[in-house]
C-alpha cells in the first residue's frame, strides 16, 4: 500500500514495530474548539475513503477538550467503527478520562473497540501493535 498524508499531516499507515498504525494529532488546538472539530470532521472523512481497518492513536497533547469536544470525539469514532481496531488516546488528564466515560454514559457513546488512555505517545503505539486485547 502506498503511504498518505491525512489533512493533519498524519501518515498513513505508520509502521511501528513491525505493525500498521495511524495517529490522528488532535493536539495543540488549546482553547480553538471550531479548528479541532473542523480537523476531526476532515479527518474523519479521510478514514472513511481510506475504507480499511487499523489500530489508532489520538494526540490531545494541550487541547482544551470541553465536553462538547467529547461527545463530537465520540460520535466521531463510532461512525468509524469499522476502522477501527484498537483505540489509545494520549494527553488527557485523569480528570478527563473521567469525564470522557461519563459522558459516553450519559449520551450513550460507548465506544466498541478497546480502548486505552496512555501519558507517553510512544506507551500508546506500542499497545497498539501488541497481540493482545
Amino acid at each position: 500500500m502506498v503511504n498518505q498524508k491525512s489533512p493533519g499531516g498524519s501518515i498513513f499507515p505508520y509502521y511501528y514495530k513491525d505493525g500498521e498504525i495511524f495517529g490522528l494529532h488532535y493536539g495543540s488546538f488549546f482553547s480553538n474548539e471550531e479548528g479541532l472539530l473542523a480537523r476531526m470532521k476532515a479527518e474523519e472523512e479521510f478514514m472513511t475513503k481510506a475504507n480499511r481497518q487499523i489500530p489508532l492513536w489520538i494526540d490531545f497533547y494541550e487541547t482544551k477538550l470541553t465536553d462538547r469536544v467529547f461527545v463530537e470525539f465520540s460520535k466521531s469514532m463510532l461512525r468509524l467503527q469499522s476502522q477501527i481496531s484498537k483505540l489509545a488516546i494520549v494527553g488527557c488528564s485523569f480528570k478527563d478520562k473521567r469525564r470522557f466515560y461519563k459522558l459516553g454514559k450519559k449520551y450513550d457513546f460507548e465506544l466498541p473497540m478497546p480502548i486505552q488512555f496512555f501519558n507517553d505517545p510512544e506507551d500508546a503505539k506500542t499497545w497498539l501493535v501488541s497481540e493482545s486485547f
